[in-house]
């Protein structure tokens, strides 16, 4: 009998446990009736295989179909669309898993878990909701937005920190590019990194990070924590919002005004995807050197326009030609990450600013 079926029909049966059998109070109720369906699924499964217990007790106590998946390090996220079709990413590419929830009841049990597990959960009037536990960052749309189902993202971060090393020995990059990298780190250059999504923006940041001195001292802003500190002297600064709308919310640029008087050598931006990007670039033409940060985009030129659209919904009332001053005044390179045909993460180019011509900046290619 398959692990499905045998699960169905303990649902049916735990169904079947009668309400207020003892006339209890509500509480006692409650407790008696926890008590029947645990044994109840104790006696049920007790007599099947190993491999078939695991099944069943991740089904009515933990994740289900997602616990291999969450337990599988080299999967960068995991996708639930409904109760039986779940996708996952792994080494780039997306693919469907072959297993599933094993009934709608369990399936929403399980988002439960999971919400409870991320301190967050979907409402009517919040039918949005992140949070992360563990190694994962979760998101959760719920049905008033998707026409009646549960929309659900796990994407996990990696256990252990990139280096510079161990890129090389990924083939991400040759010895030549390394050493143009090591050399704009030790230089205290102002750069962004940026790649689509998926291409190894925050592998690479953390790499870099471990560039740093012992006394260097590094503030990194995130939404999510994805990056390592450096060492001892750096510390992190995570920004908050409560779907609930209990607390205030704290933004990257309120971050950013905090990190100032907070002594930095160098600021870190997680990622520049707002209003923040004119504060972080006017931070960095005021004698920040050494900040970078990463912004989604497929190559410098596009790069650039994204800054510059970010930058004005934070200055509305800015020239176009005053942002790109701001631009040319704060960075010096761009450095792109993404995959080659092989769908291998490279790095596809360390790109310096030259100048800013009447037309717009000036790019060179430097490898």
């Amino acid at each position: 009998m398959s692990p499905q079926k045998v699960f169905l029909e303990i649902e049916d049966k735990i169904k079947k446990i009668p309400f207020n059998e003892f006339l209890m109070s509500d509480d006692d109720e409650q407790s008696h009736r926890e008590k029947a369906i645990s044994q109840l699924i104790l006696t049920n499964i007790e007599v099947h295989p190993p491999e078939v217990k695991q099944r069943l007790h991740d089904e009515f106590y933990g994740f289900g179909p997602l616990e291999s998946l969450m337990r599988d390090p080299s999967i960068n996220e995991i996708i639930v669309n409904n109760e039986s079709t779940i996708w996952f990413e792994k080494n780039g590419q997306l693919q469907l898993a072959d297993d599933l929830f094993y009934s709608l009841v369990s399936y929403r049990n399980i988002i439960e878990r999971i919400s409870q597990k991320a301190n967050t959960h979907l409402t009517t009037e919040h039918p949005r909701a992140e949070g992360h536990f563990g190694n994962f960052r979760i998101t959760l749309i719920g049905p008033s937005l998707t026409g009646g189902k549960v929309y659900v993202s796990l994407r996990q971060h990696p256990n252990s920190t990139w280096s510079l090393d161990k890129l090389l020995e990924r083939q991400w990059c040759n010895v030549e590019q390394a050493e143009v990298l090591k050399d704009i780190i030790a230089k205290h250059k102002n750069f962004l990194i940026v790649g689509a999504t998926s291409a190894g923006k925050t592998s690479v940041t953390n790499a870099l990070l471990g560039l740093m001195k012992p006394e260097e001292r590094s503030v990194i802003i995130e939404d999510t924590s994805e990056l390592a500190l450096p060492n001892q002297a750096s510390i992190k600064l995570l920004t908050r919002f409560d779907p609930q709308g209990i607390l205030p919310e704290v933004r990257q640029e309120d971050l950013l005004k905090s990190t100032l008087r907070l002594r930095p050598d160098r600021i870190i931006m997680g990622e520049v995807r707002g209003s923040e990007a004119k504060d972080f670039l006017m931070a960095l033409a005021t004698g920040h050197g050494g900040s970078f940060g990463t912004l989604h985009a497929q190559d410098p030129a596009q790069a650039l326009i994204r800054l510059e659209m970010l930058i004005q919904m934070g200055a509305p009332q800015w020239s176009l030609i005053a942002i790109r001053r701001l631009i040319h005044m704060s960075l010096n390179y761009i450095i792109v990450a993404g995959r080659n045909r092989d769908n291998q993460r490279i790095l596809k180019g360390v790109f310096r600013i030259c100048s800013l011509e009447e037309n717009g900046f000036l790019i060179e290619q430097v490898c």
